[in-house]
């Protein structure tokens, strides 16, 4: 591996306000981002991402290898909850095990958003159609952890529908969001893109770093809820991120030849989600403890895969 790679990810202003963040938590700082202000961010950052997406993919000629990536992303989004279900369920409730398995399966889009500031430092290009798959990966996890939990359940499972989980997989507000400035950035020609470029490209990164540090202060709060939980969470939520990135990363070489790509698709399957699936496991499976899947997604996955993930799945993406 390149070590000049590690040293870059490790010395990017970005990253370096996550670690203030945590740094605060353990001085006892009374450091915060108001949480108007943090709830604006976010949107901001999936808005600028969804429409610079559409933007990159109204110049994209629609063909069979987009199908084929879209199709590829709703497999790795299946599947991970699949397998690691059944790992998980040797130690934990089946409730817990499939929260846990969704989250996994799910997707982050800060994770997804940070992973785009990494690439423009190595200069690599990524598709725009990269930004749909990750809209579409949110669904079928959460999807199939509640299903495993409904036909593996004691009590035959929770008693919900699955229609309203659908429709709430869906319907979040993040996935709405990067998906409605898809299609926003998808119509809106190039000279009304650029009437807007300010506020998409040129402050992009600096909303990022001050969206880390808010971050970074989170993930420090939560962090002892996790360490209360034992070694296995703390071994699965570094493990289980690094299996998926890699393999994915080493499979994608036959979806697409870009290797921003790749890297975008190692990203997708490394991640966790800890927006998406805590608000819909609450609806449908509220045994479901979010002092476990929360603290495992956002303070040990988030946090390893900023720091150690991205060089690796990047080396990877690149060295096909």
């Amino acid at each position: 591996m390149n070590y000049h790679l590690l040293l870059d990810n490790f010395t990017n202003p970005a990253f370096l306000f996550f670690v203030l963040g945590i740094l605060a938590v353990r001085l006892k700082s009374d450091l915060e981002i108001p949480n108007n202000s943090s709830k604006f961010i976010s949107l901001y950052l999936l808005f600028a991402i969804g429409f610079k997406g559409g933007q990159e993919l109204a110049h994209s000629e629609f063909n069979m290898g987009i199908i084929w990536a879209v199709l590829f992303g709703i497999a790795v989004a299946s599947a991970i909850p699949l397998y690691t279900f059944f790992i998980l369920k040797k130690r934990f409730s089946v409730e817990n095990a499939g929260a846990i398995a969704a989250a996994y399966g799910s997707v982050s889009a800060v994770t997804f958003v940070t992973a785009v500031s990494f690439l423009e430092i190595q200069h690599q290009h990524f598709n725009g159609y990269m930004v749909a798959i990750m809209a579409l990966m949110e669904a079928p996890a959460i999807i199939l952890g509640v299903l495993l939990i409904k036909i593996f359940g004691q009590d035959n499972g929770p008693q919900m529908k699955l229609r309203k989980v659908v429709n709430h997989a869906f319907t979040n507000g993040s996935v709405l969001l990067i998906l409605g400035s898809l299609i926003i950035g998808l119509l809106a020609s190039e000279e009304e893109a650029r009437g807007i470029e300010p506020f998409t490209t040129d402050i992009f990164k600096g909303f990022l770093a001050i969206f880390l540090l808010d971050m970074g202060i989170t993930s420090g709060k939560k962090l002892k809820d996790f360490l209360d939980s034992g070694k296995f969470t703390a071994i699965f939520a570094i493990l289980i991120p690094l299996i998926n990135g890699a393999v994915v990363a080493f499979i994608s070489q036959w979806i697409t030849d870009s290797a921003g790509d790749r890297f975008m698709f190692a990203i997708l399957a490394a991640s966790a989600s800890y927006i998406a699936v805590p608000a819909a496991m609450k609806i449908a499976v509220p045994k479901a403890n979010p002092g476990i899947f929360l603290p495992m997604a956002l303070a040990v996955t988030f946090p390893f895969n900023i720091t150690l993930g991205f060089p690796v799945y990047y080396w990877i993406a690149s060295s096909l």
